[in-house]
């Protein structure tokens, strides 16, 4: 993994929340919303929040007296998230990082963390660190996509971006976001880190924009994939977008569009 893979800073949370938030993220976190207030939580850690999608939608959800922590280890992303929270919903908002987390042991009912695990340097300490904060019976509830080739648009823009940069092409998205999807090797992870109880559920949806251009610029300035086009040649951004966009125009049209995304969404209990 890259260095700037976990960059999310300048105009990328906003763009991430406006753009990428409601092409392929918003299904999935009003899933996990419903998975774990289901499980009637009283105190709720949710690792790798990012611009805040799932935390909006659980929120409302839990028990007024419920305990909410929401944390990320990119200050600018949580800073964002924060702002955008309602103001009748009580969550404590803070820096921490997933592997090695500020809390007492069995601390939290459910740790949950959505398409976060993928960027963790070292996965198995990362579940340990969940399970440890975990009580007796708790729940750990994450998600990870699939391998590219079954989120469309992301495998789409990718192959664009080795058109535009063939000596070097950009592969952010095939490399982290989408490069931890094989489930046994999750459920080795997870096994290692201590849970034996694993339940995971491989989940399809739709994506869609408005049009070619608008799903172009939220993979190519609301992710990290912005970052890797910058390091190689900052004045090629927006050819790099109006390439992603014209990949997507051919393969689906000029108007609004959908694309086929999946993703696994996993359930384990100390």
């Amino acid at each position: 993994m890259a260095d700037f893979d976990k960059v999310f800073a300048g105009s990328i949370p906003a763009l991430y929340d406006t753009l990428m938030v409601p092409l392929i993220f918003q299904g999935y976190a009003d899933h996990m919303a419903a998975l774990v207030a289901g499980f009637a939580p009283r105190a709720v850690l949710e690792t790798a929040a990012g611009s805040g999608a799932v935390t909006r939608a659980l929120a409302p959800l839990l028990d007024p007296g419920a305990r909410y922590v929401a944390t990320d280890l990119n200050q600018p992303m949580l800073n964002y998230a924060a702002a955008r929270q309602s103001a009748g919903c009580a969550v404590q908002w803070r820096w921490a990082d997933a592997l090695d987390l500020p809390f007492d042991c069995a601390s939290f009912d459910v740790v949950c963390c959505q398409f976060g695990v993928m960027f963790f340097s070292d996965r198995t300490a990362g579940f340990a660190e969940a399970r440890r904060v975990l009580k007796s019976g708790g729940r750990f509830v994450f998600s990870v996509w699939d391998r590219i080739e079954e989120n469309e648009f992301a495998d789409d823009v990718t192959r664009a971006m080795a058109a535009v940069f063939p000596q070097d092409p950009p592969r952010f998205l095939a490399r982290t976001p989408h490069g931890y999807h094989d489930v046994e090797k999750i459920r080795d992870d997870l096994r290692r880190a201590g849970f034996d109880d694993i339940r995971m559920d491989t989940r399809a949806d739709v994506s869609r924009a408005a049009g070619p251009l608008e799903a172009a610029t939220a993979y190519c300035q609301g992710t990290p994939l912005r970052n890797e086009i910058e390091a190689r040649d900052a004045g090629l951004m927006q050819l790099a977008t109006e390439r992603a966009a014209e990949a997507l125009a051919d393969r689906y049209g000029a108007g609004p569009i959908t694309g086929r995304i999946q993703a696994h969404v996993i359930v384990a209990t100390k």
